[in-house]
């Protein structure tokens, strides 16, 4: 049977469609396939261009790290490198850059600035924020000496009678000469209920005192206030801290409805603290407008703070008003007693204040600890710069030659036939309580002695003639006691606001 013509035809046509279709496609690839090639030949080469300008700008970004932008820089980098190849000991990186900094802190000769770690960072902020452990005194550094600026109210140091710049030369028997405050602190704080041995040296005493401290945990109140029956109030400020303000003026507030008609500010201890606490109380006592306080930057630049009543709800006094200071009121305290000297015509009674006249901030680093720098000056209203000067008060009046002295440890045994200044000490403050122990020599003889048993009778104490142990706890509680009925400061201050 013959086939179809027309679909013979058909057939070659498609044969030819196919075998067309073929050539195009494979022209297609052809003329495709070059240009990949090339477009991938210039891809791998710009990677290469780029790459190796990379690696030519990290190379010399690392030789500009590796080599001191700043030349003053040149020696402590060679110093660290020398210290870390040839030091016979492994060493701690972050200690050496630790110690450079401290190095450099104390090469400025400022006992108040200071490079604190974070464990030391943190123990700082306590003692303005919160309750702390330990001795309850403001340490500083003076003429390359360890110094108590001040002990806190009711704190273990001034219950054992530590004086403001007293100098501490041991802590548990070791030397911290050359030692910054941080490090001495350190050495000194502890928790509660644990002891601490200081050796301190004193100006007019000769021989070197210990004092065997219980640590305690000192509480982070600092505002105290009292009124008797002739509505004079007597309102101490023992620290700044970050409530201080609001404490003072909740307390004046209270007096005010009880009728207060005098006030005494008892700055006496007083160590200073934070500046802007300060300040605010200042406010309370300073006609709105007037200087507060000045600062004066190194450049000669100054400021001043004025007041403004709307810091403290309006709040002013308006009763008479006399402040105490002595030479433990130092710092925040010197800054409020003279704005409200010069600029609040309020009286100041008792001796010269410590006289510290600058200003420090504290700035966190990275790792949480603190560079704490002496940045500013502050003058008082009138301009006048008080630092190791202090301020003179308008009355001057010293406390009793007993308030001074220091009482031996209770831990000492003192019996009849004992020699030396502890005994002269018991001698004074027994005298000062009016027993008769006859010549006051040092010697603990007969009348020492009985004296003694006199002592212990009326206080409830077995009368063994020996002093120690409850017996010396006991004279120090009667002397604070007596010193607190017959202060002749604060008699003075409140007779000048009747």
């Amino acid at each position: 049977m013959d086939q179809n013509p027309q679909n013979g035809e058909e057939q070659q046509d498609k044969e030819k469609e196919e075998t067309g279709k073929k050539q195009v496609n494979s022209k297609y690839v052809r003329m495709r396939l070059f240009p990949f090639i090339m477009l991938l030949f210039g891809f791998v080469f710009v990677t290469a261009l780029v790459t190796t300008i990379v690696m030519s700008l990290g190379d010399d970004k690392q030789v500009k790290v590796s080599i001191p932008e700043r030349k003053e820089f040149t020696k402590l980098y060679n110093a660290y490198d020398a210290i870390k190849k040839n030091y016979y000991k492994k060493t701690d990186s972050a200690n050496l850059a630790e110690g450079a900094i401290s190095g450099m802190i104390a090469s400025l000769d400022d006992p108040y600035s200071a490079f604190m770690t974070k464990k030391e960072s943190e123990e700082f902020d306590d003692t303005i924020s919160s309750s702390f452990e330990g001795i309850g005194a403001e340490i500083g550094e003076e003429d390359g000496h360890i110094i108590v600026v001040s002990p806190i109210k009711n704190s273990p140091a001034e219950k054992a009678g530590m004086k403001p710049r007293d100098r501490i030369t041991e802590v548990d028997g070791k030397s911290i000469k050359g030692q910054t405050t941080s490090q001495a602190i350190k050495k000194i704080r502890g928790e509660k209920g644990t002891t601490v041995t200081l050796t301190v040296e004193r100006d007019g005493v000769e021989k070197p005192m210990e004092f065997k401290l219980t640590r305690a945990e000192i509480p982070v109140e600092t505002v105290y206030k009292e009124m008797g029956s002739d509505k004079i109030a007597h309102v101490t400020i023992s620290t700044f801290s970050e409530k201080t303000g609001e404490e003072f003026l909740k307390a004046l507030k209270e007096l005010d409805k009880n009728g207060m008609k005098g006030l005494v500010v008892d700055l006496r201890g007083n160590p200073g603290g934070l500046l802007d606490q300060a300040i605010s109380i200042s406010n309370m006592f300073v006609p709105d407008g007037k200087v507060i306080v000045q600062e004066e930057e190194r450049n000669g630049d100054k400021s001043a703070a004025t007041a403004d009543s709307s810091v403290n709800d309006d709040y002013k006094v308006k009763v008479p008003t006399t402040m105490l200071i002595d030479d433990g009121s130092a710092s925040a305290s010197e800054i409020l007693a003279a704005a409200a000297s010069e600029s609040g015509n309020v009286k100041l009674v008792g001796t010269k204040s410590f006289g510290k006249g600058t200003v420090q901030t504290a700035q966190t680093l990275d790792d949480g600890s603190t560079l704490k720098l002496t940045v500013a000056k502050w003058l008082t209203p009138d301009g006048t710069w008080i630092n190791k000067k202090g301020l003179t008060p308008d009355k001057v009046i010293s406390m009793p030659d007993y308030a001074t002295l220091t009482v031996p440890s209770s831990d000492a045994k003192l019996k009849e036939g004992d020699f030396g200044d502890q005994v002269k000490v018991v001698e004074k403050l027994l005298r000062a309580l009016d027993y008769n122990v006859g010549k006051v020599d040092g010697l603990y003889d007969s009348e020492t002695a009985y004296a003694v048993q006199r002592f212990q009778s009326a206080n409830g104490l077995e009368p063994t003639g020996v002093m120690t142990g409850k017996t010396t706890d006991k004279l120090i509680e009667q002397i604070r006691k007596q010193l607190k009925e017959n202060d002749p400061q604060l008699n003075a201050a409140k007779e000048m606001v009747k």
